[in-house]
């Protein structure tokens, strides 16, 4: 099974990606984990990517790419992945597209979580106050301002990507408000499982 998580920061992407990494025997592959691996592996990949970030530049859709392959390649991606993090622009998609087809691979699903973008910001509070009263770190990214600043990258760069696989009849959309077992149970029901 292959499939793409897409939806805002804050979704809940992350919450089903570890449930069907559990209940699916498959391998969650988060971008910013892949690059950190190559780098410190000194892969070929790894090493444009440390050069490229050490002269304080972005990595290329080229480098990411070329992870993600050498990713997919490995073992225990042989029985599927969710890609978490990518692809962020029409242009990764259709480097996705074109790096599965070269290996005779296709997504199983494109799912993407629909929220209120409004009720998100209040989500991440509650999630930060939830962790305090834990006794937990809170994560850097649910700080309001800073979460808002990232809900503003979704929406100007990755938010294209959704009518790109829409447009090729690959999107399903699932209501991510919804309490987090009806989410789960409605990304099952569009796997099948």
């Amino acid at each position: 099974m292959r499939l793409i998580l897409l939806g805002p920061p804050g979704a809940g992407k992350g919450t089903q990606a570890t449930r069907l990494v559990e209940k699916h025997g498959i391998v969650q592959l988060s971008t910013g984990d892949m690059l950190r691996a190559a780098v410190a592996n000194a892969t070929p990949i790894g090493l444009q990517a440390k050069a490229v970030m050490e002269a304080g530049g972005l990595v290329s859709d080229e480098i990411v790419i070329g992870i993600i392959k050498d990713r997919i390649a490995e073992a225990d991606a042989a029985k599927g992945f969710i890609l978490d993090g990518f692809p962020r622009t029409v242009a990764q998609a259709e480097a996705l597209e074109k790096l599965l087809a070269d290996q005779n691979l296709k997504l199983d699903a494109v799912i993407e979580l629909e929220v209120d973008q409004a009720a998100l910001v209040g989500r991440i509070v509650k999630r930060a106050e939830d962790a305090k009263a834990a006794g937990q770190p809170v994560r850097k990214d649910d700080d309001p301002e800073v979460f808002k600043t990232r809900l503003a990258a979704y929406n100007r760069d990755t938010a294209a990507v959704t009518p790109f696989y829409e447009g090729r009849g690959q999107l399903s959309r699932i209501d991510g408000m919804k309490p987090i077992t009806e989410v789960a149970a409605a990304i099952d029901k569009v796997l099948g499982s």
